[in-house]
C-alpha cells in the first residue's frame, strides 16, 4: 500500500506544527510521498510565507531595496530549522533567490520558493529524498499542465525512490521558466503525484477534520461528512464549499484513487472520505448545504415560446453576445428565466435586454436582484421520497419566499432560489428540517 500525503501551510506554519506532520507521517509506513505547502500563518496577526514573497518580489521588481523583507522571511524557516534542532542551512538558497529576484525571475518563480524550501526543510526532517517539482511537474505552452509529460515523467521518477517529498503548487513551464498553479494548487500536485505513483490512498491534511453538512460560519458545529462521492463534492464545491481545490479532484478520480481530508491538529478523527462510488447510506438524506449570494434572474415571458423552434436558443444568445455566464434556467410552458451573476450582468443589463428583444420579441423582460442560489446536494436523496416537499415546508415553517426550485434529472441535487436578505435563515431551515431533527 502506497499513501501520498499533502500538508496545508497551517500544518506546517512552525516548528512545533512540524512536528506535528512528523508523527503522523511516521506512524504509518506506507506514507511514503509527501507534498508540503509553504508555511502558513502561526496566528491570526501573522502573515502566509507566500504573501511575504510576492510582496518581497513586488520590491525587488520596482527596483527597490528587498533584501530586509527577504530576510524575514528566511528567519520563519531559521525558526523552523532551530525548532526543530536541524543541522540543515537554506544560506545559499536564499543567496540564489536574491539573484534571481534581482535579475526578474518572474512573479511565479517568487511565490513558489515557499513551497520549494520547506520541501528541503521536510525531506531532511524526515530522511526522505528531495524531488524538485520543476524537474517532474510540466505546463505546456497556453500555461497549462502537460498531464501526459508530467505523469510518464514523475512515475519513473517515483519508482526510482521509495520516499520523497515534492513540494506542491508549482513546475516547469514551455519557456523554461517556473509556473505556478492557481491559489491552493498544492492540493494539485498531491493529486498528481498520486496518480503517477498509483497510490492507494491520497490524504489531504489541513486545519479542519473533513467537509461539513453546512458553512460553519452559518451554522454552529455542523455535523462533518464522513463519506462523500466526487460527483456530490464538485456540485458543492461549485456553490462555494471549499475545501479542497476542485481541478485537485480530476486527477485522482480518473485513477479510482479515493481523497482522505484530514485534521493535522486533530489527528485520530477520521475525516471525510471522497470516493467515485459508495454503497454506504449516508447518514441524512441530504449530504451537504451550499451557496452564493449576489444573482440576477432575466425572466422572459412570450405567448407560445414552447411551440417557437429555437427559442431558448436565441435567448441564451443575448448572454453570450455580452460575454455573460449562466447559472441556472429553469422554464416553463410560456416562460423561461435566467440566473446570471449580478457583478456580471449590471453594467450589461440594458445590452442584454436589447439583445434579447431583438433576437426572440417576448412579451415581457423582468429583472429581479439580489438573489441567493442555494445547492441541497445528496445521493440519499434519489431514494427517498418527500425530499422537495421537506425543503418547501421548512422554508415556509421559516417565513421565506421560494424564488425559484431547480432539481437536476440525476436527482442528486435540488436548487433553491431566495432573496440574499433570507439566504442565511434558509440554510439554516433546511439544515435543522434534515440534520437537527434526526440528532
Amino acid at each position: 500500500m502506497v499513501k501520498v500525503v499533502k500538508f496545508g501551510g497551517s500544518s506546517l506554519a512552525s516548528a512545533e506544527q512540524f512536528a506535528k506532520v512528523g508523527d503522523i507521517i511516521r506512524a504509518d509506513e506506507s506514507r511514503k510521498y509527501v507534498v508540503p505547502s509553504a508555511p502558513g500563518k502561526r496566528n491570526s496577526r501573522d502573515t502566509k510565507v507566500t504573501d511575504m514573497l510576492y510582496a518581497c518580489y513586488a520590491k525587488a521588481e520596482a527596483g527597490e531595496e528587498f533584501r530586509v523583507p527577504l530576510m524575514k522571511i528566511k528567519e520563519r524557516y531559521d525558526s523552523i530549522i532551530n525548532g526543530l534542532g536541524l543541522k540543515v542551512t537554506l544560506d545559499e538558497e536564499f543567496k540564489t533567490i536574491s539573484k534571481n529576484f534581482k535579475e526578474k525571475a518572474g512573479v511565479d518563480y517568487a511565490a513558489s520558493r515557499g513551497e520549494y524550501l520547506n520541501g528541503i526543510l521536510m525531506a531532511d526532517y524526515l530522511g526522505y529524498e528531495f524531488i524538485d517539482s520543476a524537474t517532474v511537474i510540466f505546463f505546456d505552452e497556453e500555461g497549462n499542465l502537460d498531464a501526459d509529460k508530467t505523469d510518464k515523467v514523475l512515475a519513473k521518477k517515483l519508482s526510482e525512490c521509495e520516499k520523497a517529498v515534492i513540494p506542491g503548487f508549482y513546475g516547469i513551464g514551455a519557456d523554461g521558466r517556473v509556473k505556478t498553479f492557481s491559489r491552493g494548487g498544492s492540493d494539485i500536485t498531491g493529486s498528481i503525484v498520486a496518480k503517477a505513483c498509483h497510490a492507494s490512498l491520497y490524504e489531504n491534511w489541513t486545519d479542519v477534520s473533513g467537509c461539513l453538512v453546512a458553512d460553519p460560519r452559518i451554522i454552529d458545529n455542523p455535523q462533518p461528512i464522513h463519506v462523500i462521492t466526487y460527483r456530490e463534492l464538485r456540485e458543492l464545491s461549485y456553490m462555494g464549499a471549499s475545501v479542497l481545490h476542485e481541478d485537485a479532484v480530476f486527477p485522482v478520480r480518473k485513477a479510482g484513487i479515493p481523497i482522505n481530508i484530514r485534521n493535522t491538529n486533530d489527528p485520530e478523527a477520521e475525516g471525510t472520505l471522497i470516493v467515485e462510488s459508495t454503497c454506504q447510506k449516508p447518514e441524512y438524506t441530504i449530504t451537504g448545504i451550499a451557496g452564493k449570494k449576489g444573482f440576477v434572474a432575466v425572466s422572459i415571458d412570450k405567448d407560445m415560446m414552447n411551440s417557437e423552434v429555437g427559442f431558448c436558443r436565441k435567448a441564451l444568445q443575448a448572454f453570450e453576445e455580452n460575454g455573460i455566464s449562466i447559472e441556472h434556467m429553469p422554464s416553463g410552458i410560456d416562460t423561461m428565466t435566467v440566473f446570471v451573476h449580478q457583478e456580471e450582468f449590471e453594467g450589461k443589463e440594458q445590452q442584454v435586454i436589447s439583445s434579447i428583444r431583438r433576437l426572440t420579441h417576448p412579451d415581457v423582460i423582468d429583472l429581479e436582484a439580489d438573489l441567493g442560489l442555494i445547492a441541497v446536494v445528496g445521493r440519499g436523496m434519489k431514494s427517498t421520497r418527500g425530499t422537495a416537499g421537506r425543503i418547501f415546508s421548512a422554508l415556509a415553517h421559516a417565513n421565506i419566499n421560494v424564488k425559484m426550485i431547480d432539481q437536476g434529472s440525476s436527482e442528486l441535487n435540488i436548487i433553491i432560489g431566495v432573496s440574499n436578505d433570507d439566504f442565511e435563515a434558509a440554510i439554516k431551515a433546511i439544515y435543522d428540517i434534515f440534520v437537527e431533527t434526526r440528532l
